[in-house]
This record gives structure tokens, C-alpha cells and sequence, in this order.
């Protein structure tokens, strides 16, 4: 989740009568919105274990396919057009900005968030990366920063107001080519 959490300790906090004694639970929006969401399903799910009509297995089924492909794809986040109906899953969004942030040879890009930022277009990045330390860590997280930013823009349309980096892992350095090799998968 944004904050960290992972959304299993949610999941066991929303089942436990002692989730509302969590403080982070009270104070996060993300996991106070996954409990809820979770509670709901929880609630869905026991009603239809109380009924045993063989349709509602079905039923169950079939929502149950619709709820993990609306997990896939992530919340729908509005891209910069002035009629502000265009959007793009984040999911997506995020597979595309961790590919530009992996274009620098010694940086992979772990996660990518993106998050809608007030009530227009704009949208805030979180990422985490690994990178190698061959180089000045500021100058490669303003590169990675750079490509993020200008994928955002170019690629998918999206008014990125801030791309924030961690780094989480370090990375060991490529090893130098020797003369007349080429990059892996180049010519």
C-alpha cells in the first residue's frame, strides 16, 4: 500500500475486532479505504456462505473475477486533457514510468504510485529503485527523475507535479565492455 503497510495485515486488522484499536489503521486513508473495502467483502462473502443456493456460487464466481480485475488495474487516474474524460489505469501508467526509469543503465525501478493531487489532472509519483553506487546516487535519482518526468508527459499525457524516489536497494555496477563488444541486445 502507499503508506507501507501491506494490505494482508489490513486484511487480518479488518477481520480482528481490534482493528479499530490500530491507530494507523484510524489515521491512514488508504488503509482506513482497503478496511472498509475489505469489510464490505468480508460482510458479501459470509451472507453468501449463509445461503447455499447452488446459483450464488456462480454469482459469487463471477464477482469475484470482476473484483481482482479492478485490483489489477488499480484506481483510473484522469490524464491532462481539457475535457478531463481521458483516463489510464495506473497500473499501466505505472508500468510505463518504471520502464523509463529503467533506461539508465544502473537503476531498476522496484514500485511505481501514482496519486491524483487535489480534485484536476495533476498526479504525484512515488517510486522505489534500486541503483549502483558507481555514481554520484544524486545525479542518477535527477536522471531517473527526468526520464519519469518526460515519459509522464510525452508517452502518456499525464501533469506529473513531482516524481519522489527512494532508493531501497543497491545495485552492483555493470562491468566495463571491452573493446568491439556491443550492449546486450544491441547491433
Amino acid at each position: 500500500m502507499p503508506c507501507g503497510r501491506l494490505l494482508s495485515r489490513v486484511w487480518e486488522q479488518a477481520r480482528d475486532a481490534a482493528a479499530g484499536a490500530d491507530p494507523h489503521t484510524l489515521s491512514c486513508p488508504h488503509c482506513r479505504e482497503a478496511a472498509e473495502g475489505l469489510a464490505v467483502v468480508n460482510a458479501a462473502t459470509r451472507a453468501l456462505r449463509a445461503e447455499n443456493t447452488p446459483g450464488l456460487h456462480a454469482l459469487a464466481d463471477r464477482v469475484m473475477d470482476i473484483v481482482r480485475a479492478e485490483v489489477r488495474l488499480g484506481r483510473l487516474l484522469p490524464l491532462d486533457d481539457p475535457d478531463r474524460e481521458l483516463r489510464i489505469a495506473e497500473s499501466a501508467a505505472a508500468k510505463v514510468l518504471r520502464q523509463a526509469a529503467d533506461t539508465f543503465p544502473g537503476a531498476r525501478a522496484a514500485t511505481c504510485r501514482l496519486v491524483p493531487v487535489g480534485e484536476g489532472t495533476d498526479v504525484r509519483v512515488t517510486m522505489t529503485l534500486a541503483a549502483a553506487l558507481d555514481r554520484p546516487l544524486p545525479d542518477r535519482v535527477h536522471q531517473v527523475r527526468r526520464s519519469v518526468l518526460h515519459s509522464a508527459a510525452r508517452d502518456l499525457g499525464l501533469a506529473v507535479t513531482a516524481v519522489d524516489i527512494a532508493v531501497v536497494d543497491v545495485l552492483e555496477p555493470e562491468p566495463p565492455l571491452r573493446p568491439g563488444l556491443t550492449p546486450a541486445g544491441g547491433a
